[in-house]
């Protein structure tokens, strides 16, 4: 079974731009295409899982009730359109914390691979689209492909200083499934 892991914020939702954080369900803003891209995924036979640090939740500045009613609410919205996403999982440290969940270390995706009901996920088969370098770094540790979009956070013309660089660049989720689906 392959899989695509995407990072939330920035991918699936508008960014709020750098240092903020959406902090409540009115603050959450799907991305144009996102729910047409997501079915595309499920029908092509993925598996679906959002990977996010929402260290928010440490730093007081909004509370792991509210985090979980946007992601209650984001993921009803997506099921009203057909489209079921297998987990979602949060690392809600602060990146001094040194956890083993936060991106770019690859804690969250080995929870969701332990948690994915008995499917066997095929890592060389399988994808993580972020809009950040920690999730492209993420991404290339746990050995998946990898997809940066530019409708969030990074910008391509940042590319002379990547530490990593990615399988492939898009400029957002919906082209980002094109590659993985031609790709397939």
């Amino acid at each position: 079974m392959n899989a695509v892991f995407l990072d939330r914020d920035g991918v699936i939702n508008k960014y709020p731009g750098d240092k903020e954080y959406v902090k409540s369900w009115e603050e959450f803003y799907f991305l144009p295409g996102v729910k047409a891209s997501l079915k595309k995924l499920r029908e092509a036979g993925f598996s679906v899982f959002i990977i996010s640090n929402q260290a928010g939740v440490s730093k007081g500045i909004f509370s792991q009730d509210s985090l979980d009613l946007i992601t209650e609410n984001m993921l009803k919205r997506l099921k009203d359109d057909g489209i079921n996403i297998d987990g979602v999982y949060y690392c809600i440290h602060k990146p001094d914390d040194n956890c083993a969940c936060r991106k770019p270390k690859t804690g969250l995706i080995k929870t969701a691979i332990a948690k994915s009901r008995g499917k066997e996920i095929s890592l060389s088969g399988s994808y993580f689209v972020g809009d950040t370098m920690g999730d492209i770094e993420t991404g290339k540790a746990a050995g998946l492909k990898t997809i940066l979009v530019f409708s969030g956070k990074e910008k391509l013309e940042n590319k002379d200083s990547w530490n990593v660089l990615p399988d492939f660049t898009a400029s957002s989720l919906p082209e980002a499934v094109g590659i993985i689906l031609n790709n397939k």
